[in-house]
């Protein structure tokens, strides 16, 4: 292997050795794999209940929440196009509107990656205490196997992009086939008289089918969490130009229709008032439709777990491309911005974060602090809805600003797209709730002293960039892009 020196001091990986890279397969896996967790396994009964109070309107949630996750799904395909560099979001921001939000989208972006995943951790070692109760019942063995998981995962990534893909789609797959034979089998199932008026008991369309709707739609919405995932390890993509953008439009078309079918499937086969106290809607739908009551608990469970498997490497795997791209800039310690020269991956970046993940996840196991982590959830979603409204105006931003680099007889089409992505983004963000929204705010501004110091230090080595230093090429240097990279500001790092 060879490796050779960029003019401005970025060590980069020799082109005479081909790194892993992921196809338009694997880039689709990886959209629907870190969209696809543990919380679709409880949606059905979590909306059965919305339903019973407003009607059947609520699953309209589904349909709504999913046409504003494929228009954002498409926002971020325009973009991947346009700027295939690994960051995702952070790219995006950063491009239209310089250091300080780019900043802000790499911070909270990454601590949503991290944290999050001590959630899907967490829900992980739940399932195994099916089989294994010891882990329910003794918490520093549950502590223990969540940890041990996210090092495992953690070390697949390590070895490089390429064995983490293979891990992503085959857990993707395994998964969704499933969820996917519910729906379709479960529709000849149905009894129309299991779903509710969109209106019950004498409540006015809109107040019955708009509280329904909306009351769903905040549940809804955080299984489509992850739809950008391609977009962020962009460089690591073979053709990103071409594979980003449809690997973001599939993949999120592909989950939104099983969601929405194993669903309405589930919602139709089980009456709402039963549905509603199931603590295994997809075992309880299993049994209606095959019988066999007993088993259906172990099957779920397994399917569970080889879910939970899949999303959480591939949120660990984003937890590393994120800060790879924002200490390239200088925005982070340029630490992150090493890679191996083996592997090509962020390997300081892998460690630093499923170091902060392996002590949240210690700090659930105090009995304190168990009841924290679904509002460390809702905070995480919070600061990943943040990038989502950032490269919504970004694209408003650039498709004026940089028009050559999209298409322009669609350049009023993907701004009406860019304004209804933004639009969405914040309805979203509203509906979190005034205290999450108040809480991720402050958690933002926890990372101010971060980029003052950064912008401190380089001011003190006298590192200032100019706006037209040339860009230099990829960490991972196998990028190349098929549309010249124009001149954007960056701080040298010396690895």
């Amino acid at each position: 292997m060879q490796t050779t020196q960029a003019p401005t001091g970025v060590t980069t990986v020799g082109r005479t050795r081909k790194l892993g890279r992921l196809g338009l397969f694997m880039a689709v896996a990886l959209v629907v794999g870190n969209m696809i967790g543990s919380g679709v396994f409880t949606l059905p009964s979590a909306l059965a209940g919305v339903s019973v109070t407003n009607g059947a309107g609520s699953l309209l949630a589904w349909v709504f929440t999913g046409i504003g996750a494929i228009v954002l799904a498409l926002v971020f395909a325009n973009l991947g196009r346009a700027y295939p560099r690994t960051g995702g979001p952070y790219i995006y921001a950063r491009r239209a509107f310089g250091d300080f939000i780019g900043f802000q989208t790499a911070w909270g972006y990454w601590i949503a990656a991290w944290a999050g995943n001590a959630v899907l951790a967490i829900a992980f070692v739940g399932y195994l205490a099916f089989f294994f109760p010891v882990l329910s019942e003794t918490a520093i063995y549950g502590a223990l196997a969540g940890i041990g998981l996210v090092w495992l995962l953690t070390l697949v990534n390590i070895l490089g992009v390429r064995e983490s893909g293979w891990v992503q789609a085959v857990t993707t797959v395994l998964k969704f086939i499933p969820l996917l034979a519910i729906g379709l089998i479960g529709i000849f199932f149905v009894e129309g008289s299991n779903y509710t008026a969109f209106a019950p008991n004498g409540m006015g369309m809109g107040d019955g089918l708009l509280g329904g709707v909306t009351a769903a739609a905040t549940l809804t919405l955080w299984a489509f969490i992850g739809l950008e995932s391609a977009t962020v390890p962009a460089e690591e993509v073979a053709n990103p130009e071409r594979n980003v953008p449809r690997a973001t439009v599939i993949g999120t078309i592909a989950t939104t229709l099983v969601y929405i079918l194993a669903t309405v499937a589930i919602m139709g086969v089980i009456p709402a008032t039963t549905l509603q106290d199931s603590a295994s809607p997809f075992a309880a739908a299993a049994t209606a439709i095959f019988g066999g009551a007993g088993y259906w608990d172990d099957a779920v469970a397994l399917v569970a777990l080889v879910s939970i498997f899949g999303c959480l490497n591939g949120w660990i795997l984003l937890t590393g491309r994120v800060p790879l791209a924002a200490a390239r800039d200088g925005l982070f310690p340029k630490r992150f911005a090493q890679v191996s020269g083996r592997s090509g991956t962020p390997v300081f970046g892998l460690v630093v974060s499923s170091l902060l993940l392996s002590g949240l996840m210690l700090m659930n196991y105090t009995k304190s602090l168990v009841d924290q982590f679904t509002f460390i959830l809702l905070l995480a979603t919070l600061t990943t809805l943040i990038p989502y409204a950032y490269s919504a105006a970004a694209q408003m931003y650039l498709l004026f600003a940089d028009r050559a680099r999209f298409q322009g007889r669609r350049l009023a089409i993907d701004a009406g797209l860019a304004l209804l992505a933004f639009g969405y983004s914040v309805w979203t963000i509203a509906g979190a709730g005034s205290d999450i929204v108040f809480k991720g705010f402050m958690l933002l501004m926890l990372g101010v002293p971060v980029y003052v110091y950064m912008k401190w230090r380089d001011s003190k080595e006298g590192q200032v960039v100019e706006p037209e230093e040339e860009l230099t090429p990829p960490t991972v240097s196998t990028f190349t892009p098929t549309t010249p990279v124009e001149p954007v500001p960056r701080r040298p790092v010396a690895v």
